[in-house]
């Protein structure tokens, strides 16, 4: 059993991120995207940034934790949600673009490198990624969870060669440059 594997601890991380979500990060997507893009968000939690991608994209909702997507269904009974490991990421579909806000931190650097390999795989032609990161160059537990953090060249070093850098950019979520976000495209299959 995981953390998220309880529903209390699902409601205990869905009161303390209250008030925090991706609408500056999807400002930027909407720039590199077209609306009505078809777009797989990993590791949806709550929903919160599911929902604003929802305004302007066709969005999958995914997460490995079924509880988080039984208690988004609870109030979006018609949403479309998978139950995905960000690592092996099984299924057939493709998507424009991949999305994840703090998300993939979770994984080793061995199994985000698998993870990086598996969403090119998902990527329909010139595809984009957007992921966000907490920026530094240790990595820790807290909570039963771990947390892996990546300074921009580290990160680009176990993305690899397959996608082409749009933006990638520090920024602040709690303390001036404590986050990094990158925005990539997929290279020509």
């Amino acid at each position: 059993m995981t953390y998220y594997d309880e529903r209390k601890n699902i409601e205990e991380y869905i009161e303390m991120a209250e008030g925090y979500d991706g609408s500056e990060l999807i400002a930027i997507l909407k720039e590199h995207l077209p609306l009505k893009s078809t777009v797989l968000e990993l590791g949806m939690g709550p929903g919160t940034d599911l929902d604003l991608l929802a305004q302007s994209y066709k969005v999958t909702g995914s997460d490995f934790s079924s509880v988080f997507l039984d208690v988004y269904r609870e109030t979006h009974p018609a949403a479309d949600l998978l139950e995905l490991d960000a690592v092996t990421l099984e299924t057939e579909r493709t998507f424009d673009c991949i999305y994840s806000n703090k998300v993939l931190q979770h994984l080793s650097k061995k199994d985000l490198q698998r993870s990086f390999s598996r969403q090119k795989e998902l990527l329909n032609k010139n595809g984009l990624l957007m992921h966000s990161f907490w920026f530094g160059e240790n990595e820790e537990e807290m909570g039963g969870l771990r947390h892996v953090y990546y300074t921009e060249a580290e990160l680009l070093k176990t993305i690899g060669p397959s996608f082409d850098t749009v933006a990638l950019e520090r920024y602040k979520e709690f303390e001036d440059g404590d986050s990094f976000y990158i925005l990539l495209r997929l290279q020509d299959k």
